[in-house]
């Protein structure tokens, strides 16, 4: 087993932009407010497993139903680009339904490992090695297990300017992440 320091980093950068704790902070201090407690413990190990789990079962279910690695990151190439756009401009494209518990759902899955993560996970997986995506989702685990402790004092400290400004710059990264992820497996 091989660790490449680079891809690691690379990836859970990627990781780190899609997952985007940080501007989750609000949604979290909202359902703090909304359902009282969040297990951050309990949210951070599901959406670890749910992550692993798909990580590897994931190109199975694609290799059933008869697509390559390559089609599903360009059409995660897309979905990144859409999530990218999201954070820099502001806007919400995909809404959601208003939770009625926490820790689980919406927490672990969707606000976690939700589709754009998942999509991320795979479109990796089509450039990377395993064990160093693992060790990037294990690094993310460990970073959104803090934010969810500390989300209150990371709030006060930020502010919705500095929480503004993070998005926005991780949108810029995503969206060059995405225009590599789909020049790579585009072949252009």
């Amino acid at each position: 087993m091989f660790f490449d320091v680079k891809e690691i980093v690379t990836a859970s950068m990627i990781l780190f932009a899609v997952i985007d704790i940080i501007g989750s902070v609000p949604i979290i201090i909202d359902l703090r407010q909304k359902v009282g407690h969040i297990q951050s413990e309990k949210a951070s190990i599901v959406a670890l497993v749910i992550m692993i789990v798909f990580l590897f079962v994931g190109e199975s279910i694609l290799n059933l139903i008869g697509i390559d690695v390559s089609s599903f990151a360009i059409a995660g190439a897309f979905i990144l680009f859409f999530l990218a756009l999201e954070m820099i401009l502001g806007i919400r494209l995909y809404k959601d339904d208003a939770p009625e518990t926490a820790s689980i759902v919406p927490i672990a899955f969707p606000l976690i490992a939700g589709a754009g993560t998942m999509t991320a996970l795979l479109s990796l997986r089509a450039e990377y090695a395993v064990q160093n995506i693992i060790v990037a989702v294990l690094l993310n685990m460990i970073l959104v297990y803090a934010v969810l402790k500390l989300s209150v004092k990371i709030e006060k400290v930020l502010g919705k300017g500095g929480i503004s400004v993070l998005r926005k710059v991780f949108g810029v990264i995503l969206l060059a992440i995405a225009v590599k992820l789909f020049r790579t497996n585009f072949g252009i």
